[in-house]
C-alpha cells in the first residue's frame, strides 16, 4: 500500500446511521504528495468521510490504512499523532490570543509540550522565531500581534493554515477551506494552499469548482455516499453523470 505511493487508502468504507447509509463501500486512494479533492452535492457523504478518516466516527464496515498501517481502530488523538491533521472544519484558533500566540501553541503541541499559559514568557519566546516564519509563509506576518478575533475572515483562515502547518502534518485534511470567502480571499487562500502543498499531501473537501480545478491532481466525486467517478478535472468535468449530479446542478443555480 504505502510502497506503491499511496499514503491513505480505504477499503469498503461504510457508515450507517439507524438504517441510513451515509457512506457506502468507499474505496479511496490518496497518492503521496498529491492534492486530492472530495466533491459532491450536499448530503453526498464528504464530511462523514472526513470524520471517519480522522476517527471522530467509527465505520460500520471497512478499513482505513495510513502509510500501510491499519488505523481503523485508533482514537482521534492517536491518528493525529501519526500526522493526519484536519483543519478548517471550524474556526481552529483562540480569538483572544494574538496570531503569534496561536501559532506558538500549535508549535508547543507538535513538540509534545504543555499548553500552560502561565509559563514564563521567556520560555515561550523560544518558539517566536518559527512562529513568525510560519506567519510570513501564509502572508500575515504583519498581523503577528493582532488578536485572532480581530482578523478579517480570509486572514483568520490563513492563520488556521499556519497553525496546521506548525503541527507538521504528513496528511492535511482541509474541510471547505474557501467557504464563505469573497473572490479576493479565495484567490489568496488558493495560492497559499498551492504553496504549502509542495512536499505535502492534501485531501480537501471543496465546493468551489474553480479552486478544485486549479489545485487538485485527483478528484473523487461522491453522490449519496458512493463514489460516482474519479480522475483529473478534465475527466470529471466531461463525465455526463457528474454534470447531472453535481456540476450541472451548480450551473443551474448560476
Amino acid at each position: 500500500m504505502a510502497g506503491d505511493g499511496t499514503i491513505l487508502e480505504t477499503q469498503g468504507l461504510t457508515k450507517e446511521f439507524r438504517g441510513f447509509v451515509a457512506v457506502r463501500d468507499v474505496a479511496l486512494r490518496v497518492r503521496r504528495g498529491s492534492v486530492h479533492a472530495l466533491i459532491g452535492p450536499n448530503g453526498a457523504g464528504k464530511t462523514t468521510c472526513f470524520n471517519l478518516l480522522t476517527k471522530f466516527l467509527q465505520p460500520t464496515a471497512g478499513r482505513i490504512f495510513f502509510e500501510g498501517r491499519d488505523i481503523t481502530g485508533l482514537r482521534p488523538a492517536e491518528v493525529a499523532k501519526l500526522g493526519i491533521v484536519r483543519s478548517f472544519q471550524i474556526s481552529a484558533v483562540f480569538g483572544h490570543l494574538t496570531a503569534l500566540e496561536n501559532v506558538r501553541i500549535a508549535l508547543q503541541r507538535q513538540r509534545g509540550e504543555s499548553f500552560d499559559f502561565w509559563r514564563s514568557e521567556k520560555l515561550l519566546e523560544r518558539w517566536n522565531g518559527r512562529a513568525r516564519e510560519l506567519l510570513d509563509a501564509v502572508g500575515i506576518g504583519a498581523f503577528a500581534d493582532v488578536p485572532a478575533a480581530e482578523l478579517p475572515y480570509g486572514r483568520k483562515r490563513a492563520l488556521e493554515l499556519a497553525t496546521t502547518i506548525a503541527l507538521e502534518p504528513r496528511l492535511m485534511l482541509l474541510d471547505e477551506p474557501t467557504a464563505g470567502m469573497g473572490r479576493e480571499d479565495v484567490g489568496r487562500i488558493t495560492a497559499l494552499i498551492r504553496e504549502v502543498a509542495k512536499g505535502r499531501t492534501v485531501l480537501m473537501v471543496e465546493h468551489n469548482l474553480s479552486v478544485v480545478a486549479d489545485l487538485c491532481d485527483t478528484i473523487t466525486v461522491l453522490v449519496r455516499g458512493e463514489i460516482l467517478a474519479e480522475g483529473d478535472y478534465a475527466r470529471i468535468a466531461a463525465d455526463p453523470r457528474v454534470r447531472e449530479a453535481y456540476i450541472g446542478s451548480e450551473e443551474g443555480r448560476a
